[in-house]
């Protein structure tokens, strides 16, 4: 997200199960990301999808399906790029608008993008990879181990400057119940 000159940038991040998001977590970059590229990475597999920034974890959200977390095995993963509007929460609350009349032109590309995933057929309704697949491909088995787990809280207790399971005024009755088994 966008910034007030001399301010940090924020990352956005957030998890969409059956099209319904609302498990946002945002934090500061610790670099200025407009003087040059970064590797912004997602790992989603069967256990956990895990964010990185320049090989460094900021975020994991672990596959609760058993405690009644629903989290997305039977849908196709998306990147969106957008220039969106100021509106709550994206810019400084709400509080620093867009004027895109009069906002210069905005650019944003990817660099050497690539992708190894496992494809989902939705006439199916099953998956590419087999049983095979999860012993050669091994993000498919990916979770944090002890020192990037460290590494993560490390990161969020610095630059973590918004959580969905903090927010009592979007989430009045409580969070998920993966806010009680995380925190």
């Amino acid at each position: 997200m966008g910034n007030s000159t001399g301010d940090p940038y924020t990352l956005h991040t957030n998890v969409f199960v059956r099209g319904m998001g609302q498990r946002e977590q945002r934090f500061f970059l610790w670099f200025d990301p407009t003087r040059d590229f970064h590797n912004y990475t997602i790992v989603w597999n069967p256990k956990c999808i895990i964010f990185y920034v320049d090989d460094i974890p900021i975020r994991e959200f672990k596959n609760m399906e058993k405690f009644g977390v629903p989290f997305p095995n039977a849908q196709p993963m998306r990147m969106y790029l957008s220039l969106g509007y100021a509106k709550d929460g994206t810019t400084e609350g709400g509080g620093v608008g867009t004027e895109f009349d009069s906002s210069p032109s905005s650019t944003a590309s990817y660099s050497n993008f690539s992708a190894d995933a496992c494809v989902w057929s939705q006439r199916n309704n099953i998956s590419s990879c087999d049983s095979a697949d999860f012993s050669s491909k091994t993000w498919l088995n990916m979770e944090l181990d002890v020192r990037n787990n460290v590494r993560m809280q490390r990161i969020q207790k610095s630059y973590k400057i918004y959580d969905y399971c903090w927010d009592k005024s979007r989430f009045p009755d409580g969070p998920g119940p993966e806010c009680g088994i995380y925190y």
